[in-house]
């Protein structure tokens, strides 16, 4: 039985199941998908994140969520999954999140070099007319006068409940990613890069909320 997998298993023995290879929450003592979870290893500092699963080492695995990690924390799990005293610095769940963010934006900044990502109301209005648009970004700041009519537009699409509406990274944010200055609202075309992005945000918004069954455009309306 899963319940009955000993610690020393949590990285080592991953099961298989109708929904691909799960791994032991550190936490719950649940199976879940490897998609739905990050695995941590012992680093040089402490305990961090290994967000790509590919950091040496023996990893124990924590359900995907900031309150997950936090009762991780708070129970002193890392310690027993480890087996050994291990240092857990206090700003883990906030280290955690930023990274998720920082690998949403990695995969933007991508999307962008390939063309496929548009910046500037005027260009995100034209795309929105004529392209095939799958999320729409505003920086967090971004005035609610430019975010109306650019939703005025978005609702006069036969598609707008398949396109992700997305506010919550920072007018810095979205500039560093896209390599341009004063980015208030984009426009993501479709491509491979832009579906890692959104895969890698709903993973964020799911690490946020908590809410397994988030979507990319959990942050939209």
């Amino acid at each position: 039985m899963l319940a009955e997998i000993d610690n020393a298993e949590l990285d080592t023995g991953p099961r298989k199941s109708a929904r691909g290879i799960e791994r032991l929450c550190l936490v719950s003592r649940t199976a879940k998908p490897e998609a739905e979870m990050i695995r941590f290893v012992i680093g040089p500092d402490g305990v961090v994140p290994d967000l790509k699963r590919k950091l040496p080492g023996r990893g124990v695995w924590v359900t995907a969520t900031k309150d997950a990690l936090a009762e991780a924390i708070k129970r002193n799990a890392f310690a027993r999954g480890f087996k050994r005293e291990v240092r857990v610095t206090p700003g883990l769940v906030d280290f955690t999140e930023q990274l998720l963010a920082r690998a949403a934006l990695d995969a933007l900044a991508i999307a962008g070099k390939a063309g496929d990502v548009v910046a500037g109301f005027a260009k995100v209005e034209g795309a929105l007319m004529r392209d095939k648009v799958v999320a729409l970004l505003h920086a967090a700041e971004a005035r609610p006068d430019g975010v109306k009519k650019l939703a005025s537009t978005l609702y006069s699409r036969d598609d707008v409940g398949q396109i992700a509406v997305i506010t919550r990274f920072s007018n810095a944010q979205l500039d560093l990613a896209l390599g341009r200055s004063n980015v208030v609202h984009a426009a993501a075309l479709a491509g491979p890069a832009i579906s890692t992005f959104l895969a890698r945000f709903q993973r964020l918004e799911r690490f946020r909320t908590g809410d397994s069954a988030a979507k990319a455009a959990t942050a939209a309306h």
